[in-house]
């Protein structure tokens, strides 16, 4: 299956977004895939064939700053959860998607939780891959770096943090044609780079962890929790917490996985992704 890459002007923002459509009709609800940070929507690129061939519509956008969406001025976008939430739901409007299944990861991707919290309405399941979803979570150094006065105006400049961040975090190699990819948004403007900064400065983390973690326990959809085991930053232990406190959630721990786990074992990931996002439409 193909992916094919769109832009699309919501209100005062253009998003770019990438998009797997399956052949012929389908009754499968489409699934949004939403990234963490430092990344953008080319992290999902082995994710959104498969499910395609199933016969499920899969959309990733690049988040407001991120990627090839606009990065606007912080007095034009407040780079916060409410300012990204907000963004998302004009996104999703304008998309006319009444009902999807939701994938999210990392850092960042956790603001599509609180979309999902708020929105619960449109989300048919849920599906979590290495995000913080829990007080308990606290960004890591490198990032929380970022966002540092003076510090993180320079750090957020060098396209290699994309590279060092990906890699860290992975704990593996990732191959030079596809940092290319993930360096660009950086080597093209220093927006990218202020829109990281002013993102990590706005993040309101340990708040929005506390809407996660007890917005979740009311939670009556379907959750899959698809966990890499030798994350750096977010241990197992959180997922397994998490899923002990709802009844609608199963988790898959993947071994030797770290947390970009759909950069490495996206066939693992799809093992489980690709049967519970059938089954939700079925819900």
């Amino acid at each position: 299956m193909t992916i094919t890459e769109h832009k699309i002007k919501v209100g005062e923002l253009e998003w770019f977004y990438r998009l797997a459509e399956p052949i012929g009709r389908s009754d499968l609800l489409p699934v949004v895939l939403l990234h963490g940070l430092p990344s953008h929507s080319y992290g999902w690129r082995k994710i959104m064939p498969a499910l395609a061939s199933q016969g499920t519509r899969a959309i990733a956008p690049d988040w407001i700053g991120y990627g090839l969406s606009a990065k606007p001025e912080r007095r034009e976008f407040a780079y916060t959860p409410d300012a990204f939430i907000t963004a998302l739901a004009e996104f999703v409007k304008v998309l006319e998607l009444e009902q999807f299944s939701l994938v999210v990861q990392g850092f960042l991707g956790s603001v599509g939780l609180q979309y999902a919290l708020r929105h619960s309405d449109q989300i048919a399941s849920l599906a979590i891959l290495n995000t913080p979803i829990s007080t308990a979570a606290k960004l890591p150094w490198k990032m929380h770096q970022w966002g540092l006065p003076f510090a993180g105006d320079v750090l957020t400049q060098d396209p290699l943090l994309v590279d060092r961040t990906l890699e860290d975090g992975s704990r593996y190699q990732i191959s030079e044609a596809d940092l290319d990819v993930y360096r660009k948004p950086f080597l093209k403007s220093s927006s990218a780079g202020r829109s990281l900064m002013v993102t990590v400065r706005n993040l309101q983390h340990q708040q929005s962890m506390a809407e996660i973690e007890s917005g979740f326990q009311q939670w009556q959809k379907p959750i899959l929790i698809v966990w890499g085991m030798r994350d750096p930053w977010l241990p197992l232990s959180m997922a397994q917490h998490f899923a002990n406190s709802i009844k609608q959630a199963e988790i898959i721990q993947l071994e030797k996985v770290g947390h970009y786990p759909q950069e490495h074992y996206y066939e693992a990931i799809l093992e489980d992704l690709l049967p519970f996002v059938r089954r939700s439409a079925k819900h």
